[in-house]
């Protein structure tokens, strides 16, 4: 297998989970993870990607703080109320964050010109990504494009690629890919809106299609829910 070096998004997430995994795993790259710490209400994600980042034995984690609550306009750093029980609506919701991807690729960016990695890897999928916009394939090409003209490695020739393994799989298939990794789920948090003690509050977009992928295998998410209703 391959010794390249990769910055994998880890937001301590299932699928970003994943996709470390799989990097690490499945392709042998050297990996260096890297969380944001954006103001979020789910801020209890950034324990999580710790632990995971841990257990699957990267180079190094680092989390970078970045205030994107200063901009708002989202549920998930304002106090605007997260959608609960309203999963497979039309439209981009009140939990896309402006530019997220976008914001956190770059840093991203300039961390694997530091680490002299050749790859990014970033957990999005077009099938269960809620209507946001930055989790798109078309999206994806065209910032590494960018990438690759605005940075001193790029114009010397060490073009960075980027890797999104999940971006056609549905939850299901993803949590599949984990379990033959050998990811251990309870590690991660996924909840928009998590409870008081950190558990997944059950009702949210994220958690609706986490259970249901779960489900759509035959298993039960190890992490506890409030009620027994996907």
């Amino acid at each position: 297998m391959s010794e390249s070096r990769a910055v994998v998004l880890l937001s301590g997430g299932l699928d970003s989970a994943t996709a470390l995994a799989w990097a690490i795993r499945r392709q042998g790259w050297l990996c260096h993870s890297v969380a944001f710490d954006y103001g979020q209400r789910h801020r209890i994600e950034l324990e999580a990607a710790e632990r995971v980042a841990e257990s699957l034995g990267v180079v190094d984690h680092r989390t970078i703080r970045v205030d994107l609550g200063s901009i708002g306009h989202s549920a998930l750093t304002t106090d605007m109320p997260v959608p609960k029980d309203e999963a497979g609506r039309e439209g981009i919701p009140v939990t896309y964050v402006p530019a997220r991807n976008l914001i956190f690729l770059s840093l991203a960016t300039a961390v694997a010109e530091t680490v002299a990695a050749t790859k990014l890897v970033i957990g999005a999928n077009v099938v269960d990504y809620s209507g946001y916009p930055d989790c798109r394939q078309t999206f994806l090409d065209a910032f590494i494009r960018a990438a690759n003209l605005g940075t001193r490695a790029g114009s010397e020739g060490q073009e960075l690629e980027i890797a999104a393994p999940l971006i056609r799989l549905n939850k299901s298939a993803i949590i599949a890919l984990g379990l033959e990794l050998g990811l251990d789920y309870v590690l991660t948090r996924s909840c928009y809106d998590p409870r008081p003690d950190g558990m997944p509050c059950g009702h949210c977009d994220s958690c609706h299609y986490r259970r249901q992928g779960f489900r759509e295998l035959g298993r039960e998410d190890p992490l506890p829910y409030p009620d027994a209703h996907a």
